[in-house]
């Protein structure tokens, strides 16, 4: 069966499940995107890897990565497999040099192992076909959406008590006007609380003093 490159395009929060994100797969060199919900340690396993983030203790992919590689086992690539009753089935092809074989595996921690040891992900056409969506559709519901912020908008000028305007919410710099020192405490800091997404900020901000 053909199999079908994808490549990680985005992780956000899930709109339509608290507690869940979405990741977000492109089809490579096509237009098909494939969405799907995974847990929070999912998420933050995948995206601290994403930033090239190296945690105080191995979370549990990490602890899965330095097994394999003790018993000499290494990972090929990730394939997403199957698609039952909304539910995504993968694989992870591995091999120990002299045989070759599959580990069943949720989708979140087939990619959050694939992305450690930076194998491909891949699906099939049946799973694309079912669960994808075309980035054209994706254009025409933003439209819509933009659309339905006009009107909202025009509403508004017309009530009598207008809502108050949707501004951005405003981004700090996590580091102000600080010591390289300083920053290096902050990173340790914010990694001991596993607070990644600011560590990834921190570290951005050490990269960039540096260059």
């Amino acid at each position: 069966m053909k199999k079908i490159q994808l490549e990680i395009l985005g992780l956000s929060s899930s709109q339509s499940q608290s507690g869940s994100f979405a990741l977000i797969l492109g089809e490579k060199g096509g237009n098909r995107r494939l969405p799907i919900i995974i847990g929070m340690f999912e998420a933050q396993s995948i995206a601290i890897q994403i930033e090239k983030i190296s945690p105080n203790r191995p979370l549990t992919h990490d602890l899965f990565k330095s097994f394999a590689e003790h018993v000499h086992v290494v990972i090929l690539e990730v394939v997403i497999s199957d698609l039952k009753e909304g539910v995504f089935y993968s694989r992870i092809v591995c091999s120990d040099g002299a045989t070759t074989f599959d580990i069943d595996a949720r989708p979140s921690d087939a990619i959050a192992i694939g992305l450690r040891f930076g194998v491909p992900i891949y699906t099939v056409e049946s799973v694309l076909s079912e669960a994808g969506i075309i980035l054209s559709d994706l254009d025409e519901a933003e439209s819509d959406a933009e659309e339905d912020d006009d009107e909202d908008d025009d509403d508004a000028a017309d009530s009598e008590s207008p809502r108050p305007a949707r501004t951005q919410p405003e981004v700090r710099d996590p580091s102000g006007q600080v010591s390289m020192e300083e920053l290096s405490k902050m990173l340790s800091e914010a990694l001991n609380r596993e607070d990644y997404e600011k560590a990834a900020k921190i570290r951005d901000e050490l990269n960039k003093r540096n260059g």
